[in-house]
């Protein structure tokens, strides 16, 4: 009886590396092994890495200029039938790789067999990963200038809103919502400098490695990474197709990001809350209840502050990935493609729903203004003034504490204390202490570099508008 060969499952003569093996793959290690599934995303930067490798081949003489046209045009040709959805990805082919090459033979004959002259599948996956990365940071950092554009034409709208600072979640000073929404400018200034920081040692080419020691081949790698606008090739042949690097410091740069986006989310969340109402989230943004009909269930950032674990979570995956291999080559990198993918696809999803959403947000003035009033937030200002007029910082901190006790058990603001109730407490006290005790005189009053007055705000907008660009 003969051996039937299983679906799908492809015989050692069929592998690109079955030469010195003498019976097929098992078909269930076949599709453990496979990741044909996930990586032909790469499709575009595989074939564009291939198109520049021919190229030099050419240049240097391993091809002729009639194989390089052949299998240029045939790479174009297999990049058409991909994007007309006509290509069938095989798992017996493993990767994205070996299925493009075997098509491309399959359409101009055994001149497709010479592409992959001089290179390995292990310097091919790590320049496809950085060309797909390098383009995928582009768009990111996009997203990212366009939610930072939206967050300072929000903070210039409110610049003269007040607000209440928190500290512990409790009444701390009174701030202006221009000003704090400047606080998530200034952490997405931070991260849009880490991806571009980033994209510095993303851009480095390891084509030309081979599989871990270089190629007899007389190639020219300079050349290639001109072609394909890499800074320059990569020093070490080892370590150019081991190195996994520059995914893990994305995905820093990514989960750092979400920390912040989670953070932003928590307020908003809070925020658009009966017990806040400070905001209002646009409906498109939101969703309602199956059994209450009054519910406006702020989604989008609830599912933002959720997806920042996931992508924490695959930045601890690709440390565990990467903390044991030894040099060079392992097949453990196969599953550096998957945490990298959805978090490229995360985080472009966050900030795609971020700088949409945030520009409609709606701020309820009064209701702000009404909770700054509560919790005795011009206290400090108190103490200041006491301090102006030539009290110790100390004792005027024990002063204003003896006034705030005061105003606990009658429940009023300092505000609304007479000139007589407050003066029970220090005979400094005087009449002007009122152009201080005021919500407008408090914000007013921190006007310099950094501080929450309304004219600050603005200045920061310009600021941040001028580097924007």
């Amino acid at each position: 009886m003969t051996d039937q060969k299983k679906p799908d499952q492809a015989t050692t003569s069929e592998k690109p590396w079955g030469g010195r093996f003498s019976e097929p793959t098992d078909a269930f290690v076949e599709r453990f092994t496979a990741s044909v599934g996930f990586d032909q995303r790469l499709y575009h930067h595989d074939i564009t890495g291939s198109i520049a490798h021919a190229t030099m081949l050419a240049e240097v003489g391993v091809l002729t200029v009639d194989e390089r046209d052949l299998i240029i045009a045939g790479l174009n040709g297999v990049k058409e039938d991909i994007e007309a959805g006509c290509f069938e990805w095989s798992v017996s082919l493993e990767d994205v790789h070996m299925n493009i090459e075997a098509r491309l033979t399959d359409r101009i004959g055994i001149t497709g067999k010479k592409l992959h002259t001089g290179r390995s599948r292990n310097d091919q996956v790590a320049t496809d990963i950085r060309l797909y990365l390098r383009d995928e940071i582009d768009v990111i950092a996009e997203e990212l200038r366009r939610l930072r554009s939206g967050l300072l034409d929000l903070a210039e709208r409110e610049a003269e809103t007040i607000m209440p600072g928190f500290t512990h979640l409790q009444t701390a000073q009174p701030v202006t919502f221009g000003h704090h929404l400047l606080a998530w400018y200034e952490m997405l200034v931070r991260d849009a400098e880490r991806l571009q920081d980033c994209r510095k040692r993303v851009n480095v080419m390891p084509l030309g490695a081979a599989a871990l020691a270089g190629t007899t081949y007389p190639i020219d790698r300079a050349m290639t990474a001109r072609l394909l606008g890499f800074d320059r090739p990569s020093e070490n042949s080892l370590d150019s197709v081991s190195d996994r690097d520059f995914a893990i410091e994305f995905c820093s740069f990514a989960a750092l990001l979400m920390t912040h986006m989670s953070r932003f989310s928590e307020e908003l969340v809070l925020w658009a809350s009966a017990q806040f109402d400070f905001i209002d989230l646009p409906d498109r943004f939101c969703t309602g209840s199956s059994i209450m009909p009054q519910k406006k269930n702020p989604d989008v950032p609830e599912l933002v502050r959720g997806k920042a674990g996931r992508v924490t979570g695959h930045l601890m995956s690709l440390l565990m990935l990467m903390k044991s291999q030894p040099l060079a080559y392992n097949k453990d990198n196969q599953e550096d493609k998957e945490p990298l993918f959805d978090t490229v696809d995360t985080i472009k999803g966050c900030l795609k729903a971020y700088a949409d959403m945030v520009p409609a947000i709606c701020a309820k003035a009064d209701n702000m203004r009404v909770a700054a009033k509560r919790g005795f937030s011009t206290a400090t200002d108190l103490a200041d003034y006491l301090v102006k007029k030539g009290m110790p910082f100390r004792d005027a901190h024990e002063v204003v504490g003896k006034a705030v006790a005061f105003g606990v058990a009658e429940e009023r603001d300092l505000s609304d204390m007479t000139l007589e109730e407050l003066k029970r407490f220090s005979d400094t006290i005087s009449d002007d202490v009122f152009d201080v005790l005021t919500l407008e005189g408090s914000v007013q009053a921190r006007d310099h570099l950094g501080g929450t007055a309304p004219a600050q705000v603005r200045a920061a907008v310009a600021r941040a508008r001028s580097l924007l660009g």
